[in-house]
């Protein structure tokens, strides 16, 4: 199991958050999925897609095993809104506790970048939207009106676990934005109307959060780890060929 989680909570009333990913691996048989976390403590290891069970927040599951869901094609991605004291069963496969969600057959190993764009307004809409069956074509996954509060404070995060199978779950970019309604802003003048599958007509977005510098930064360490390994040892195999 593994995790990561943001240094700098989301205080924003309203966002949305646009990550890429990668579900890959050469065997057959494969599991068990990868979470996104929205939630009011940042991650500790656990038992629920890596990270810790009996939650308070969102969490959005990326599952790619199927234990016990008759009649649900898999993968499967479906939302739970933890209460803090409520468990996710991985028997049923969070059925008892699922928001909303949805079959997501082909996201693994995908022919076009894989990408989720999870959007929050507080008090009146959730969505997820998923890009996996052509690029720059986002298909719904869920939409859920009024949905349960979030922490006015939170922590966003991934994590993964395997068990007797396993599979590679990579995390590529994330991308943060705040949403602030038309409807606020000032004057007395309507929005001007927006075509498209992508139109917001009553939201727009506003920059990106340090969480993008976060992700970045780790990607970015991982590289300069990666370059002084292979610099070591292009060194001492010179030091070896001059003893000899």
């Amino acid at each position: 199991a593994g995790w990561i989680f943001s240094r700098v909570p989301l205080t924003a009333t309203n966002w949305e958050v646009e990550v890429e990913f990668k579900i890959s691996g050469k065997h057959h048989l494969y599991g068990d999925g990868f979470a996104m976390w929205v939630t009011k403590e940042r991650g500790e290891r656990g038992q629920v897609f890596g990270s810790v069970d009996r939650f308070e927040g969102l969490g959005i599951f990326v599952d790619t095993y199927k234990n016990n869901r008759p009649g649900v094609v898999f993968p499967y991605i479906m939302a739970m809104h933890g209460d803090g004291k409520t468990s996710y069963n991985k028997n049923d496969d969070g059925k008892d506790t699922e928001l909303a969600g949805c079959s997501a057959r082909g996201i693994r190993h995908a022919s076009v970048p894989t990408k989720l764009r999870l959007t929050y307004i507080q008090d009146k809409q959730l969505k997820l939207d998923l890009q996996y069956q052509e690029e720059g074509e986002w298909t719904s996954c869920f939409v859920v009106d009024r949905p349960p509060p979030l922490p006015n404070i939170a922590y966003l995060g991934f994590s993964a676990e395997t068990g007797e199978l396993s599979d590679n779950h990579d995390i590529i970019s994330v991308a943060t934005k705040n949403l602030y309604s038309t409807k606020n802003l000032s004057g007395n003048q309507p929005a001007p109307a927006t075509k498209g599958k992508n139109a917001r007509s009553d939201w727009i977005k506003q920059g990106g959060s340090s969480w993008t510098m976060f992700f970045g930064k780790i990607f970015l360490f991982i590289l300069v780890l990666g370059g002084a390994y292979v610099g070591f040892t292009a060194y001492r195999a010179k030091n070896r060929g001059h003893r000899f």
